[in-house]
């Protein structure tokens, strides 16, 4: 999740800061949504509150944007090793070594469900496998590959979607195994979030085949019309195909919202793209970007400090459903501002605890082979 996105343009290194801008964003409304979520009182949260309405809507995108932008980061750096074969490809292997941290904190910090960290790590891997699949059998364009990977996560919601509520799947599955899926615990199941993450793939695909095209007037608006197309006009579309007899009439459009929301995160990264190539003048030390570049290590300080997690006791317990309109402002503030400062420091914090991170990678690296 803090990787950088870093892209070989003959001798010298492009850097793709727009990627770091929309994890910053992703990060700090994640802080700013949990706090709210949790510690605004009741009777505050009307959505006839034109307030409360949009901060709920632009709420909705934030793990949208985590998940593509996770697809996008991890192929694009994946596709720079393409020249090595497979399992000798150091991106695979830390890619690998990837997905056991985050399911191993995803279940540390919450072990009863499948939340986004787990349904990042399962994305990694899913990419992992098919660009394998991808080096196998070349006919078809990778690219192609996640893009019906991610149209297919996304038709899941047809079925899942649609179950009763408390009929969870696999029927007579461990429930563990049902909150992949669609269980009583299920936070960000595969079925249909991962499909943002197979779409990201897509993207960093055609990133990385287009590098000298990415920063061009024509790439941007191309990619801001797609998403403008998918959020206003998607649904109209899918209910022009589900009267096809392909469909049978089925309830096609219910997935709307899905791509809807894809269409927003399209939109969000081209003005950010935009803003990079023809506005912002960004340094490499700019703590704005550091806190895009610190995302695993502020969700699990989070998790820990807003819920409890590890310890049992987090500003839930005193804060939940509690906050008034003026004291919720003030308050989350407070709260994303000393993630900020945490992120300023966590250099420093690192090097406090080199006694102990330094051995622990180098052990970890050595199990999974990874040797630079």
């Amino acid at each position: 999740m803090s990787q950088a996105i870093t892209s070989e343009n003959n001798s010298s290194k492009q850097r793709l800061y727009f990627i770091d801008i929309a994890r910053s964003i992703a990060i700090l409304l994640m802080l700013e949504g949990h706090f709210v979520h949790d510690s605004l009182a009741l009777d505050l949260r009307d959505e006839s509150n034109s307030i409360y309405y949009y901060w709920k809507f632009i709420r909705g995108f934030t793990s949208p944007v985590f998940l593509t932008v996770t697809g996008i980061v991890f192929t694009y750096l994946l596709l720079g090793n393409d020249h090595t074969p497979f399992w000798k490809n150091q991106r695979v292997r830390k890619g690998l070594k990837r997905v056991v941290e985050l399911l191993f904190w995803g279940y540390l910090l919450q072990y009863y469900a499948f939340h986004v960290l787990q349904c990042i790590g399962i994305g990694i891997l899913t990419i992992i496998t098919i660009y394998g699949i991808s080096r196998l059998i070349k006919v078809i364009p990778l690219w192609i590959y996640y893009a019906v990977a991610g149209v297919l996560l996304f038709s899941s919601y047809l079925y899942f979607g649609l179950l009763p509520e408390g009929q969870y799947w696999p029927k007579h599955a461990p429930e563990f195994i049902q909150n992949i899926f669609h269980g009583k615990h299920s936070l960000f199941p595969l079925t249909p979030h991962m499909g943002y993450t197979m779409f990201g793939a897509m993207i960093g695909v055609i990133l990385f085949h287009a590098k000298e095209k990415v920063k061009t007037p024509r790439f941007i608006l191309a990619g801001f019309s797609l998403g403008l197309f998918l959020f206003l006009f998607i649904k109209k579309c899918l209910l022009l195909l589900s009267e096809i007899s392909l469909f049978d009439n089925a309830p096609i459009y219910r997935m709307d919202w899905l791509f809807e929301k894809l269409g927003v995160v399209f939109m969000v990264l081209s003005v950010l793209l935009a803003l990079e190539t023809y506005v912002l003048k960004i340094k490499k030390s700019n703590l704005f970007l550091k806190v895009g570049q610190s995302t695993l290590s502020i969700y699990i300080i989070h998790m820990i400090v807003l819920y409890g997690s590890l310890t049992g006791r987090g500003l839930t317990h005193y804060f939940h459903e509690r906050l008034n309109a003026y004291q919720i402002v003030p308050y989350t503030l407070l709260f994303v501002l000393s993630f900020v400062v945490f992120a300023y420091f966590l250099d420093h914090i690192r090097n406090g605890l080199a006694f102990v991170l330094v051995p622990l990678k180098k052990l970890t690296n050595r199990l999974f082979l990874i040797f630079d």
